[in-house]
């Protein structure tokens, strides 16, 4: 057995997302066979624990290609001043700074995957913080340049909202929430939450995306695991 969040959005509550942590049968192996058995698993207890029958999988082993397009490692930011596109994933890596590294701007350019494993994201010292288009975000609130990242991302891509929006719940099977705090599937519930409260108008500037930290309580991953996170 193993346990995974389900993440939720929130329309009427002081939440935008809420996290459940579903225990459910895995099935162990790096066989995409095997992912997606216990991806069918996890969601089966979803709808057992709470009726839902629109669950995504947001990964690259997601059945649904909806969920693969919305991978981070697939989902595509357009640079409007130099057209320029690059993947979610891309732009996170890129962005972060450390006590002995400034961001590593050329990752932009990088696969999403080479992008994520650059020993220099290692080899730099304690992460300090984001710097993504002059404009600099702390640490905290703990996960927010991330949502705000993929959250305006996704808003770019108006083509996957409609089938998106249809979705009561959100997985990613390949998060392990007792070692990392940025998840894809988090940040994709708190945009259908946002869509459907009509606060769209409210996620391109930093200073007014922040105030929904104020606004609503988080419940992400970090509210449930505390230890020896590290920000992915």
């Amino acid at each position: 057995m193993a346990q995974r969040p389900a993440y939720i959005p929130q329309l009427d509550s002081q939440y935008l997302v809420k996290t459940e942590m579903i225990e459910f049968k895995y099935h162990s192996g790096f066989a995409l066979v095997q992912k997606q058995k216990s991806i069918d698993e996890l969601h089966k207890a979803i709808h057992e624990a709470f009726g839902f029958d629109k669950i995504l999988e947001v990964s690259s082993k997601s059945r649904d290609e909806l969920g693969v397009a919305l991978s981070a490692f697939n989902l595509m930011i357009t640079d409007k001043k130099t057209n320029e596109k690059y993947s979610v994933e891309c732009a996170f890596q890129s962005s972060k700074y450390f006590e002995n590294g400034w961001p590593y701007i050329d990752l932009l350019k990088a696969t999403s995957r080479e992008a994520k494993k650059d020993e220099r994201l290692k080899n730099s010292g304690r992460l300090l913080g984001f710097k993504f288009r002059s404009i600099e975000w702390d640490l905290t609130p703990l996960t927010a340049f991330y949502d705000w990242l993929y959250v305006n991302a996704l808003n770019q891509n108006p083509q996957l909202h409609d089938e998106l929006l249809q979705y009561q719940a959100f997985t990613d099977i390949e998060f392990n929430p007792k070692k990392s705090v940025n998840c894809q599937a988090y940040s994709i519930a708190m945009f259908v939450a946002l869509a459907k409260k009509d606060l769209l108008d409210r996620i391109k500037y930093p200073n007014e995306f922040l105030e929904f930290y104020k606004e609503y309580q988080a419940d992400n991953t970090s509210k449930h695991h505390t230890d020896n996170l590290k920000l992915l």
